[in-house]
């Protein structure tokens, strides 16, 4: 019965696979800058490509630090 289960918080469920999801984004970050070697012109895709795989790769070395630290569980 749907009534007799208890209401959680997504966040109370079990976490994912954190070191999955750091490979994901260290491997997505490089196939960014893998793609900096095309046939485009101008700057403006670079800078764009470049700002998000240094988003990505600052979000996994954030994400380290503070658990290191004992921030974050």
């Amino acid at each position: 019965m749907a009534g007799s289960e208890p209401v959680t918080a997504p966040d109370q469920h079990k976490p994912g696979h954190r070191k999955a999801g750091r490979i994901g984004a260290v491997l997505s970050a490089l196939v960014l800058l893998a793609m900096l070697c095309g046939n485009h012109e101008g700057k403006v895709e670079d800078l764009w490509l470049i700002g998000i795989a240094v988003v990505l790769l600052a979000i996994v070395i954030g994400d380290a630090v503070l658990r290191r630290n004992g921030l974050r569980s």
